[in-house]
Order: structure tokens, then C-alpha cells, then sequence
């Protein structure tokens, strides 16, 4: 699977949704999904402007319904994360149970399961820097439910390879199939994996039923764990030029927004802070993808070094970014995100959020 960069690709991705396919389909490893989420988690496009088109379709609502959710759950992720902070980080409703180590199996780091889809997905994960949500689902569940990793560290492996790393979506995904940010653990087992990528593999550690899958004992092939070595090599940069007449636009990994003040003279920058990237840090397949989607914004100029260093260097005095919960130290003028409806604050569940939504 290719994402392409170029602007006005990624907006012929928009046109070319199907809401009524999408809720049919989803589920199904050649199902009709947007491959929208990278485009989304970098901010080139917002939730908003995909709903916003959504309508425009002019579908009854039980065909777009479903569609129009999932884009809902992305912005519940983030209003979460935005209320929450660093809490996201840890369990948030519930310690999560049966936990045996913070590391993650050995034999999922190199797609060697013995469960045919899953080492399949990894394998393109690897490759591609995708993969299908639902197959993230049963990744996460034999790690932390079958292999009883904490999700933590296999969260951090997932959102390294992953082109839409979110770290709100990606962090309590992974704890809402643990079990900790959920009322209950979520089991796939071989014949649900079967059905949904087509297969038809039998006798693994997973062909078990509903009821027997959460009593079974970590699997031999998924004792042996490891720490992933994940590290990101920034590129190295000078001073950017700025003109102290306009406006200092920051840009980073969570906002690449080609319309953003597009009309305006400005200063636009692209900020990689190593402290960022040191705590959460992003395969260079995911790096050269940033760096690629420069393309859309003229005149952007790369910076690598921290906020306060910025600073210092440029003197630059009217900056101007997007709230995100990763830029609270960020000095100057904030300006909201948009959002596809009008309700904040926390919910402790996604659809006493989306109640409000709707």
C-alpha cells in the first residue's frame, strides 16, 4: 500500500469515499476503508473536512452513520489525551490484569507467531508502515491478553512503524483491549481472524472458543520477550531565515496542514524537537513521510533542535501554532483545531461522547 503526499492526491482520496461500503466492509482485510489515517494523524486533513464532505454527499444518515462515528472516535482520542495529559501513558480506568512483563514477545517483534495473518500484517507493517485497524485490534489482544504484555511497550512498537502513529488513538486503543481503559478484555480467536482475512489455518494457540480463550496459559511461542530498539535519527539543520514583519507559523508530526494560513506572508517551520522524538520515537519510514508531505507547504523551512533553542536562534517574535497537548510549552499564539463537533471536555466512555455528538 502506497500513501502518496501530494496534496491534491490525498484530496481525490476524500472524493473517492464510500460511507455505505466503508460500514459493510470495514472489518474485512479488503474492505472499503478511506486510507485517510495518515493524512489525519498528521494533520493534513482534519476529521472536520472529511465529515464536512461526508454531508455534502447528501446520504441518508444510516449510510454515512457509521463512517461519521469512526472519524468521531479519532477526535474522542484526542480530547481525551487533551484532558488527561501524560495520564494517557498509564492504566486510566483499571490497572491492567495478569500482567507478567513490560517488554513484549520476541516472536511478535519478528512475525514469527505461528499465527499466519498476524506475522503476514507485521511483516507489512514493516514494509509499508500500515495496518488494517482491525488486525491492530487482534495484534494488541495476543500481546497484552494471550502473551500478557503490559500494552505499553508494544503500543510504543506499533506507533514507531505506523505512518498514522496518534499516540491518543494508538495508546488507548491498546489499553481499551487490555482491558484498562475498558470494562472488559477484547479475545479474537482463529475463526474470527479466519473469517475477516481469509484464511483458514487451524490448530494454533488461538483456535479456541470464546470462552476457553481467556483461561488458556501464555503460549511457549509467546514466553520469550524483548525490549524493541526503536531510536529516530533527526536530520540536521541551521538557523531558519526569519523575517520579523509576519507572523512565525510552527508546523511538527502532528501538524503538516497545507491550508493553514495559506494566503498569508508568513514564516513556516517545521519544528522537530528531539525530546519529542526521544520519548516517542518514529521509524524513518514515518520521518521520510513527514518530511515528504514539505511538499504542500511553501517555503517551509526544517528546524531540528527544541522550542526554547528556536528561540534563542531565531529571535522570532509573533510564533503562532495549533493546540495539541504536546505543545503546552510552546510560547506565542495558540489557535484551536478543528473538531467535528462542538463538545469537549473529558467522557470517560467514547460513546457517552458521542451521545452528546449526536
Amino acid at each position: 500500500m502506497k500513501f502518496e503526499t501530494d496534496f491534491r492526491r490525498i484530496l481525490k482520496k476524500i472524493d473517492e469515499i464510500n460511507p455505505e461500503a466503508y460500514a459493510k466492509t470495514r472489518n474485512y482485510a479488503n474492505g472499503a476503508v478511506t486510507q485517510l489515517s495518515p493524512y489525519i494523524s498528521r494533520g493534513v486533513v482534519s476529521t472536520k473536512m472529511v465529515v464536512a464532505h461526508i454531508y455534502a454527499l447528501k446520504l441518508p444518515y444510516h449510510q454515512t452513520e457509521k463512517l461519521i462515528q469512526e472519524l468521531t472516535w479519532r477526535d474522542y482520542w484526542q480530547q481525551v489525551w487533551k484532558h488527561k495529559g501524560d495520564a494517557i501513558n498509564t492504566d486510566l480506568l483499571s490497572p491492567q490484569s495478569n500482567v507478567l512483563h513490560h517488554e513484549m514477545p520476541k516472536s511478535m517483534i519478528h512475525a514469527q507467531t505461528g499465527i499466519d495473518a498476524i506475522d503476514s500484517a507485521i511483516l507489512a507493517l514493516y514494509q509499508e508502515g500500515y495496518m488494517h485497524n482491525h488486525m491492530r485490534m487482534y495484534v494488541a489482544s495476543v500481546a497484552c491478553n494471550i502473551g500478557k504484555s503490559h500494552w505499553h511497550t508494544p503500543a510504543k512498537w506499533m506507533y514507531y512503524h505506523l505512518l498514522d502513529g496518534d499516540w491518543a488513538s494508538n495508546a488507548l486503543s491498546w489499553q481499551w483491549v487490555a482491558g484498562c481503559n475498558s470494562k472488559k478484555k477484547y479475545y479474537a480467536n482463529q475463526e474470527n481472524i479466519n473469517h475477516f482475512f481469509y484464511g483458514t489455518q487451524s490448530g494454533t494457540f488461538l483456535d479456541e472458543s470464546y470462552e476457553t480463550l481467556p483461561n488458556i496459559l501464555c503460549p511457549e511461542i509467546l514466553k520469550e520477550t524483548e525490549v524493541p530498539q526503536m531510536t529516530t535519527q533527526l536530520p540536521e539543520s541551521h538557523a531558519p531565515r526569519i523575517d520579523n514583519n509576519y507572523p512565525t507559523l510552527l508546523y511538527n508530526y502532528y501538524n503538516m496542514d497545507p491550508l493553514w494560513r495559506k494566503d498569508e506572508k508568513a514564516n513556516r517551520i517545521l519544528l522537530l524537537e528531539p525530546s519529542f522524538f526521544k520519548k516517542d520515537p518514529i521509524s524513518q519510514k514515518c520521518l521520510d513521510f513527514l518530511l515528504a508531505l514539505r511538499i504542500n507547504i511553501p517555503d517551509i523551512q526544517v528546524y531540528t533542535g527544541e522550542f526554547s533553542q528556536f528561540q534563542k536562534d531565531t529571535k522570532a517574535r509573533q510564533c503562532v501554532f495549533k493546540e495539541h497537548p504536546l505543545n503546552k510549552h510552546y510560547v506565542g499564539i495558540e489557535e484551536p483545531r478543528d473538531w467535528i463537533f462542538d463538545v469537549g471536555g473529558y467522557y470517560p466512555s467514547f460513546f457517552s461522547y458521542w451521545k452528546h455528538c449526536k
